[in-house]
């Protein structure tokens, strides 16, 4: 069993060593599987998953001949957070290969947090793909949300002390928290950025058949957010 990265146009990175789990979340569900025993996978092949994610480690020199550890993939743990963060900071588009499962899925990278640990130049991480969606663009009246449109203005309270930035349109991978560290002067000032949007974000989430964004975590592409 692999896990690989596959960019278009670029070099594949195939993970060195496997996660112990694996875990898919469709909508409010969610499932795991068990990578090192190989167990059942329960979710039926060709269903859609949101997002894909999992605990795992990259090894140090020392520890390269570990049979957890991939001969033929061993990177420098730096190396390999290097490739990563950098996938997640372009917002590359990825295929996501799980060989031996039913994952094979066009993705990109919405969290990467390395962790430094231990004499062996070991580095932990927790990594979260969320599924690259074609881009389906509606118009207010489509979404019934024209009168949200209408009643939402530009505030003057945004990130930092500077007045409105203008507009951003949401595209396929995007989240409000990767919105903000590109738009919004770092990735903390999400919240802000969903208050200045809330009627907006709400009335496409309900449109969408959900109950709520769950605070901003539903948006789709084609929303027109108002920069602050």
């Amino acid at each position: 069993m692999n896990i690989k990265l596959i960019p278009s146009g670029g070099t594949k990175f195939t993970f060195p060593s496997l996660p112990e789990q694996i875990r898919v979340k469709q909508a409010a569900k969610y499932q795991s599987f068990d990578i090192i025993s190989q167990g059942t996978v329960k979710i039926p092949k060709g269903t859609d998953a949101e997002e894909i994610s999992w605990s795992g480690e990259f090894f140090g020199k020392s520890k390269k001949k570990e049979p957890i550890v991939k001969k033929n993939s061993w990177k420098k743990p730096n190396e390999c957070v290097r490739i990563l963060h950098d996938f997640m900071k372009n917002e590359t588009a990825l295929n996501l290969i799980v060989t031996g499962t039913w994952i094979n899925l066009d993705v990109t990278i919405s969290s990467f947090q390395p962790t430094v640990y231990g004499a062996y130049g070991n580095i932990k991480y927790t990594i979260t793909f969320v599924q690259k969606k074609p881009l389906e663009i509606y118009t207010t009246n489509e979404l019934q949300i024209a009168d949200f449109v209408k009643k939402t203005m530009p505030r003057n309270d945004g990130c930092g002390d500077d007045a409105s930035k203008g507009s951003y349109t949401v595209v396929s991978g995007d989240t409000l928290w990767g919105i903000a560290n590109s738009h919004c002067g770092g990735s903390s000032n999400w919240p802000k950025l969903y208050d200045a949007n809330a009627a907006v974000i709400e009335a496409t989430a309900q449109a969408h058949g959900k109950p709520d964004s769950d605070h901003g975590h539903w948006i789709w592409p084609g929303e027109v957010l108002t920069l602050v």
